[in-house]
């Protein structure tokens, strides 16, 4: 999905507001250390053999708002116990002002990345600093799907060399299927375990009279983008995480059978008439938006919605997650044997500036309390093992960061990785036409004379 349009639908979540106040002015700590057992006190006091008096540190990234003054309560802990001064940036514009920042060499220390695929392109011209493998060792060890995560943050340095450049801190979910659950209670439904349960439930709601799913592909210029998400989850669940790291990276062709196949695969939902609210032809037409709404008519235009775990922002005014809508894990194939797959994002925090600081500060963002002081705040999902579930701020929190803790393999949205033309342009208008009508094989094809075209 376009990250464009997932922080503007993270904003409506959280209902963000500006906060301009700086980390070094934080208020007391929102937590006081030691009093509630449910934190891993003891990776804060750890912190404490860090002497870091008179350093200075500072990291920039795109939290703004409410986001900011979230991480900025995280942050004031790493001070208190270390002695440094902390200064955060928050900008809409990081994309474009890391660049220029890093080339004209007065990058910050830290730079929190929304997507690797930008981290990787400064790490081969040399603009960013490789982590030991003692941090890798424990990313490995401490994340559900650790090699997933370190995979994602190796990256070639300017020698071409492989190397480990990042650790992973705020996660987001995607592989989710919403619903209401009294619409399932009321219709003796069970929520699916397997891909082939859920297919199964697919035709016996048509069977019973009723229509399954609500999907959307309208966003304006950017319409088509809900398909590519189906399209890499599918992939992920009929094709082993080598071979979807292969389609990213075009060593596969777009055209590649087992491609096409994930496309046929997304077409077994959208492109039948009778399982989708408003017929297949209203897939493309229907706002991605507007969508879900289906699920809270009376009676229901449908029973199931596949998106990402921002699409509550789009729910009815009123609407209570756990009672009036609930999600549950889009499930993989139990004939397949590819384990638990998750489709999602998440930041990278990386060093740009090289300092004893800097690397101190990665080591917090990796330790069990610098997840769960944000966990206990709001709007948090963490793959770290060690961070107590219980400190989650919400049920829904909760069950969301449980399906990533069981994750066996996580990877990022395939469309935010590939080239803009392709990701953000081909790959979209593709699957609008292909939920037209236009054969999955021929829309394939065009993909990839497109992506030979920016060769």
């Amino acid at each position: 999905m376009n990250k464009s349009i997932l922080s503007t639908a993270m904003a409506l979540t959280l209902s963000a507001s500006a906060f301009s106040v700086s980390s070094a002015q934080a208020e007391d700590l929102l937590f006081t250390p030691g009093e509630d057992s449910r934190f891993s006190w003891s990776s804060y006091e750890a912190l404490k053999s860090m002497d870091l008096k008179g350093e200075k540190i500072s990291v920039f990234g795109p939290w703004l708002g409410s986001e900011k003054e979230h991480f900025d309560h995280v942050i004031a802990y790493f001070e208190e116990a270390t002695g440094a001064e902390v200064e955060y940036a928050g900008s809409d514009s990081f994309e474009q002002q890391i660049v220029i920042d890093t080339q004209a060499g007065s990058a910050p220390n830290v730079s929190i990345f929304p997507q690797p695929g930008l981290a990787a392109d400064l790490a081969a011209k040399g603009l960013i600093t490789p982590l030991d493998d003692k941090i890798k060792d424990g990313v490995v060890t401490d994340y559900a799907a650790g090699q997933s995560w370190v995979d994602l943050a190796t990256f070639n340095g300017a020698e071409g060399e492989k190397d480990f450049y990042g650790v992973f801190y705020r996660a987001d979910l995607k592989s989710l299927v919403w619903f209401s659950p009294e619409n399932f209670e009321d219709a003796g439904y069970e929520v699916p375990k397997t891909m082939e349960e859920l297919k199964a439930l697919t035709q016996q709601i048509v069977d019973d009279g009723a229509t399954p799913w609500c999907i959307g592909l309208g966003s304006g210029s950017a319409t088509g983008w809900p398909a590519t998400d189906w399209v890499e989850d599918l992939m992920l669940r009929t094709q082993t995480p080598e071979v979807y790291d292969q389609w990213v990276n075009n060593t596969i062709p777009f055209d590649d059978p087992r491609v096409v196949s994930a496309i046929d695969e997304f077409g077994w939902f959208a492109r039948n008439a009778d399982f989708v609210d408003g017929g297949a032809a209203a897939v493309s037409s229907t706002d991605f938006r507007d969508s879900p709404k289906g699920l809270f008519a009376s009676p229901a235009k449908c029973y199931m919605h596949r998106q990402a775990s921002f699409i509550p922002a789009f729910f009815p005014e009123g609407t209570e997650l756990g009672l009036d809508a609930d999600f549950f894990y889009m499930p993989s194939y139990a004939s397949k044997d590819l384990g638990n797959p998750v489709l999602g994002a998440g930041t990278l925090v990386s060093i740009t500036n090289d300092s004893k600081g800097a690397h101190a500060f990665i080591d917090f963002i990796r330790s069990p309390i610098a997840h769960e002081l944000w966990m206990a705040q709001t709007g948090f999902i963490s793959a770290h093992l060690k961070a107590n579930p219980e400190l989650y701020s919400s049920d829904a929190a909760k069950k969301q960061g449980e399906i990533l803790r069981y994750a066996t393999t996580f990877r990022f949205d395939a469309s935010d990785l590939m080239p803009g033309k392709i990701g953000a342009g081909a790959f979209w208008t593709g699957m609008v036409d292909y939920t037209g009508g236009k054969d999955s094989k021929e829309v394939a094809t065009s993909i990839q004379k497109s992506w030979d075209a920016i060769k």
